[in-house]
């Protein structure tokens, strides 16, 4: 049945398909990006971290050969930090290996680091017009919806069963155009939050589901497991100029990005006062700060946060904090937002000066 959803399908995308910075300009390297960065983030928030980051790294040699630090910073805000890594040793191959173009062939685009079947999908037939299948989650919902298909899409046989059925009905004159007509009818008509809206969809008359009124019940999907809940508390250490902030190691979650320093635990205000005395400096005031919350794959951080006023950071003699000012950390430190509810202290410590 998939065979009849192509034509209307190709019709309905042509028609009401939105303009994006990254579409229509056969580039496969705006392509890489976009992809990348849309993984779990809506499009118009991507939107401008894609114009600032291709304004800085225009081509694939140029990501190559970016400095870590900067390459963090223009990430800083999207998260899934590994992603942009992972890009930039694909660059580095590409510039060694391609001559800094990516590989027209969709086998060589799945063997870069961080580029999988989705990834590879969406480059080949975008970019070069490879006819290959792009599934990702929206296209997984639609193709559920349409066939009226029960079975768990987490399960990686259903999903390979998708893109054996997809490839067999790729026009192979427009295989870019079908994929992302796939996707952006599942991200604007057949909507994986709240009801889905059928009466607008170009496949009404063909969805199984629509038909038998299950379309609120597909597609399936198996719970995840529970986040692990990790309670911390965040230290926002200030002089009246800067504030202290620390390098997180090479490895594990967020590595090497920068950080306000923060400990396992709630900790009550004489603790907290505490804790700074063994960071070598003098605590002068504590203020009790907000809660924050943030949520990654498989932990979940409850924070609690403290602002503590300490005598000047000059006299400081560790080597564990670095310390900078607004305008430094607006410019040269990568500070995930785990700690969005709390870098915002830094700002207010500079109006304070002013």
């Amino acid at each position: 049945m998939l065979n009849e959803i192509v034509n209307p399908l190709l019709e309905w995308y042509r028609e009401n398909k939105r303009e994006l910075p990254w579409r229509d300009r056969n580039n496969a390297y705006y392509t890489w990006v976009s992809e990348i960065m849309l993984q779990q983030t809506r499009v118009e928030a991507v939107k401008p971290y894609f114009a600032r980051f291709i304004s800085e790294l225009p081509d694939i040699p140029a990501l190559a050969a970016c400095p870590e630090e900067k390459l963090m910073k223009l990430w800083e805000g999207l998260g899934y930090y590994n992603r942009v890594r992972n890009m930039q040793q694909a660059a580095i191959t590409v510039t060694e290996d391609y001559h800094g173009k990516l590989p027209e062939s969709f086998s060589a685009l799945l063997s870069l680091k961080g580029i999988g079947r989705y990834t590879a999908g969406a480059i080949a037939s975008i970019a070069f017009g490879i006819p290959v299948p792009a599934v990702d989650g929206n296209v997984l919902r639609v193709i559920s919806r349409v066939k009226e298909c029960r079975e768990d899409i987490m399960k990686q046989s259903v999903r390979d069963q998708m893109e054996k059925e997809l490839c067999a009905v790729m026009p192979k004159d427009h295989p870019g155009d079908f994929n992302q007509a796939l996707m952006e009818l599942g991200a604007l008509i057949c909507v994986p939050n709240g009801p889905a809206k059928c009466e607008s969809c170009p496949l009404e008359n063909l969805c199984r589901a629509k038909q038998n009124g299950t379309v609120q019940d597909l597609p399936v999907k198996a719970s995840k497991k529970e986040r692990r809940i990790e309670e911390r508390t965040v230290l926002v250490i200030q002089d009246g100029e800067y504030t202290a902030i620390s390098k997180r190691p090479s490895k594990g979650l967020l590595a090497g990005l920068y950080e306000l320093p923060n400990v396992l635990g709630h900790l009550k205000p004489e603790e907290a006062l505490e804790a700074v005395k063994e960071m070598h400096l003098e605590p002068l005031h504590i203020e009790m700060l907000g809660p924050g919350k943030h949520i990654f794959s498989h932990i979940e951080w409850r924070m609690i946060g403290y602002r503590i006023r300490v005598s000047s950071l000059e006299e400081y003699r560790g080597r564990e904090l670095i310390f900078a000012d607004r305008s430094e950390t607006e410019k040269q430190y990568a500070i995930p937002s785990a700690f969005g509810a709390y870098v915002r202290y830094m700002k207010e410590m500079k109006e304070e000066k002013k």
